[in-house]
């Protein structure tokens, strides 16, 4: 025993897990999965009857949230499955590096720098124009299973302000 003093900053996600469990048959259409370790949006699902040996199953097809790959995955609809926080949270824009890295404004107002453009190109572009035109751009931030991504952009420049 020692009585030196020892500081710990305080994190509210500290020892949280990335996924929690439910039960095959209870997730749906539109929902989130966890399919080869990456978080899915459940595009369909359908579920077989109970065979003669066995359990009914259930048959996922999901999409991953930050790459847009197709994974499927088959299930015992009594067994559970991962299922991702999945988290969304808007920032506004402040800059854009060369290297292609955004600074966005927190709620706090502090500045988060580590993260990319989309790798959607669609979205990149309305980004980089609206920045250029000078609009007021406010980016949603999908977060899941320790990764996040930019994965909307709305321009707010003419709501409720006069130019």
């Amino acid at each position: 025993m020692s009585d030196e003093e020892h500081q710990f900053e305080a994190k509210g996600d500290a020892g949280a897990s990335k996924t929690y469990p439910q039960q095959a048959g209870t997730i749906r259409k539109n929902g989130y999965i966890v399919i080869k370790n990456r978080p899915c949006k459940v595009v369909e699902v359908s579920t077989s009857k109970t065979g003669k040996h066995g359990h009914a199953k259930c048959h996922f097809v999901g999409i991953d949230i930050f790459n847009g790959k197709k994974l499927e995955d088959i299930v015992p609809s009594s067994h559970n499955c991962d299922v991702p926080h999945v988290t969304r949270v808007d920032y506004q824009l402040i800059d854009i590096s060369e290297d292609g890295f955004v600074s966005l404004l927190t709620d706090s107002g502090a500045t988060k720098d580590d993260l990319k453009l989309p790798t959607d190109e669609n979205i990149a572009v309305q980004i980089r124009d609206g920045f250029k035109e000078g609009k007021d751009l406010i980016v949603s931030v999908m977060a899941a299973m320790g990764e996040e991504q930019i994965n909307a952009v709305k321009d707010i420049s003419g709501a409720g302000g006069t130019k």
